[in-house]
């Protein structure tokens, strides 16, 4: 078993990925926000996201590392954040449980094909994220506060 207060996170995520590569489960000790007794699961692990940070009253919340798997306890997918868990096992026990599908998906209605500005307007409201992007203020070459 390793506790990750004793390890840097690296050393976690590394261990974490190298169980998905091999597709073994791993047990984690997982304490929820706001509670004060920690959790036992045995979960198959699929996919680790960075979270979406997101400002609220002025504080930034949110960020940090989640990871996407099945939990055996419930035979569903569950999302555990990085920071909530204490400690975790890496097992040879390989996967049992398979991963649902994506049920999001919407088809995207045909392109127009006669008109160059429908199809200018076609691929903008396809790309939901730029579609309404207007910047806040004139940018200007001179300005530094915006460099990369």
């Amino acid at each position: 078993m390793r506790i990750t207060k004793n390890q840097p996170t690296t050393r976690t995520l590394a261990d974490l990925y190298r169980a998905i590569d091999r597709a073994h489960a791993v047990t984690i000790t997982y304490l929820k926000p706001g509670e004060t007794d920690p959790t036992v699961r045995t979960i198959e692990i699929h996919e680790l996201r960075t979270a979406s940070v997101k400002v609220r009253k002025g504080q930034l919340t949110g960020g940090g590392i989640v990871i996407i798997a099945m939990c055996r306890l419930r035979g569903e997918r569950r999302e555990f954040h990085l920071s909530g868990v204490q400690a975790y096992t890496v097992h040879r026990i390989g996967y049992l449980l398979t991963m649902p599908a994506n049920t999001t998906y919407e088809v995207p209605e045909p392109a127009p094909v006669d008109d160059a500005q429908a199809l200018f307007f076609y691929e903008l409201a396809r790309d939901k994220d730029d579609a309404d992007y207007r910047p806040r203020r004139k940018l200007v070459q001179t300005d530094t506060g915006l460099a990369a």
